[in-house]
């Protein structure tokens, strides 16, 4: 296969991520976000809290992160965080170990995108941790800045957000703050 052709295979594999929808409403419209969308704005915010807190964080390797944090979802599709059985979270967890062996099979001339793909699941550095941390705030916020359409449609109680992400925000100390702040002016609005 030519350098064009594997060109054009990985571009038509982009393609897929554009065509998973996420449960987030998309504010402002009828629609569903995308893979696609949630990953470039996951890597576009996420590069700015780094630069405006000035974090001593590698800022390429944050963009980089938040590019393939999802990139598995191309194969896998994505999974609904609440109202989960166990049965589907093994099932998302199979669907994901089949999709990363696809890509590699399919895009073996891509060994970087694989190897962060790996540090990322292992959460082996700060950034990747930062990046998971907030890859669960971000949904929260694009949500809240869409008056709670999306908590209501699915009936998702504050106390099923705390719960449900706390340990999660918890690896980045970094990203905590930004949950926090948000439970409190949740809590206070709900009171």
């Amino acid at each position: 296969m030519s350098s064009f052709q594997r060109l054009l295979k990985f571009i038509d594999f982009t393609h897929q991520l554009q065509q998973v929808k996420r449960i987030v409403n998309v504010r402002h419209e009828e629609r569903k976000e995308n893979d696609m969308e949630h990953m470039y704005q996951l890597a576009m915010v996420a590069w700015y809290i780094a630069e405006e807190q000035n974090l001593p964080l590698d800022k390429n390797k944050i963009i980089v992160y938040a590019l393939v944090h999802d990139v598995v979802e191309g194969y896998a599709g994505d999974t609904f965080f609440y109202h989960r059985s166990a049965a589907e979270s093994l099932d998302k967890a199979k669907r994901e170990a089949e999709a990363i062996e696809k890509l590699r099979i399919e895009f073996p001339e891509f060994p970087q995108m694989h190897e962060l793909i790996r540090a990322y699941e292992l959460r082996a550095d700060p950034e990747s941790r930062f990046v998971y941390a907030f890859d669960k705030v971000l949904p929260v916020l694009n949500i809240y800045l869409d008056n709670g359409r999306t908590w209501k449609e699915h009936d998702i109680t504050l106390q099923m957000l705390v719960d449900g992400k706390k340990n999660n925000v918890a690896v980045s100390p970094e990203i905590k703050p930004y949950f926090d702040e948000l439970i409190q002016i949740l809590e206070k609005n709900h009171a």
